[in-house]
């Protein structure tokens, strides 16, 4: 379980972005976050993951306080990212992309070479074209070679930053569906945030909705099915 309280973060020490933002992403669960441009979305991923360092609040990992906690060590620890913009490294190929995930553990061969294995298992096409450079599949598939690399890790947590951004539908439909499977089948926790917000609302568990910074509305996707009502009332 992933639980943000009353946190406050920004970019400068006397101008918050989040003001007091508390939320909780249930274990194997999808937790969607949602709201309009520049309310802080974003800015509370980069927060929980060690890019941003909290002015005051708590982030809790199953209960342990790893608040400003280093990067490198979120990642022992369990948590993961997946950010907004595609982050494949093009020239190099899809197995090589993997491998880029195990640099925590780059000199345990063995478990390197397993968690290659289990996505490949995962992902049948990222073992199809591992020889590819990862810069000619489709953006779909770079998306699964985003997603591969950053379970080499074993997360318990993943924190996804609009992941079918410039996308066209039928790819974003697979992003979709692959992070339900990382739910269903692997029992992950997943944190989404998101602008599409039908085709956000269709697999999430809960969700919260922010504005300026602060929480506007949350609850069970299902009581989010008036879009209308529950943004803009």
């Amino acid at each position: 379980m992933l639980e943000i309280n009353d946190l406050y973060v920004g970019y400068y020490e006397d101008l918050h972005i989040l003001r007091g933002l508390s939320l909780t992403a249930e274990t194997g669960k999808l937790t969607t976050i949602l709201g309009a441009n520049g309310v802080g979305k974003s800015t509370l991923l980069k927060a929980v993951y060690g890019f941003l360092k909290p002015h005051s609040g708590e982030v809790l990992l199953n209960g342990r306080d790893v608040t400003g906690t280093a990067t490198h060590r979120l990642i022992d620890l369990g948590i993961s990212y997946i950010p907004q913009q595609p982050g494949v490294f093009k020239h190099m190929s899809v197995r090589e992309n993997l491998m880029m995930g195990a640099w925590t553990f780059k000199n345990d061969k063995t478990r390197m070479e397993s968690k290659i294995e289990e996505n490949y298992q995962r992902f049948p096409i990222l073992h199809e074209k591992q020889h590819d450079p990862a810069g000619n599949l489709s953006g779909g598939q770079q998306r699964m070679v985003e997603i591969g690399r950053t379970l080499m890790t074993d997360p318990e947590v993943i924190l996804v930053d609009e992941p079918t951004a410039g996308l066209a539908k039928l790819l974003s439909e697979e992003v979709y569906r692959m992070l339900v499977d990382l739910r269903d089948r692997e029992g992950l926790t997943i944190v989404l945030v998101d602008q599409e917000i039908r085709e956000a609302l269709k697999i999430a568990d809960y969700v919260y909705v922010l504005e300026l910074g602060r929480n506007k509305f949350e609850g069970p996707a299902a009581d989010f099915d008036d879009l209308e009502k529950a943004f803009w009332a």
